[in-house]
């Protein structure tokens, strides 16, 4: 069974400033993560076109949830999560998941 963590992201400052460090200081951070077997990550729209509740959202997903364990508990995920206060204007919540598999 997979496991992953949600990182969503509000509305910062500075949209810009955010994209640009987003991409070309955390992402290499965080794709440094033990056991990360995947990673994702998107600005929000809403389906009505009102103000989404978040700016973006980011999915780290591992395996099991011994790598899930593992990772929360590395320098590397440390490090990662002190830099969120570097370009994180809007806030953050974050929470982990297990994962469901679903038959469409």
């Amino acid at each position: 069974m997979s496991h992953q963590i949600s990182v969503c992201y509000g509305e910062p400052t500075d949209p810009t400033a955010f994209d640009e460090y987003y991409r070309t200081i955390h992402i290499p951070l965080t794709t440094r993560v033990p056991g990360l077997a995947g990673f994702t990550w998107g600005k929000c729209a809403s389906l009505d076109g009102s103000t989404p509740a978040y700016y973006a959202v980011a999915h780290l997903l591992f395996s099991s949830e011994e790598d899930l364990l593992q990772a929360l508990d590395s320098p590397q995920m440390r490090e990662a999560g002190r830099d969120v206060r570097n370009f994180a204007t809007g806030g953050v919540t974050m929470y982990t998941q297990k994962l469901e598999p679903t038959t469409p």
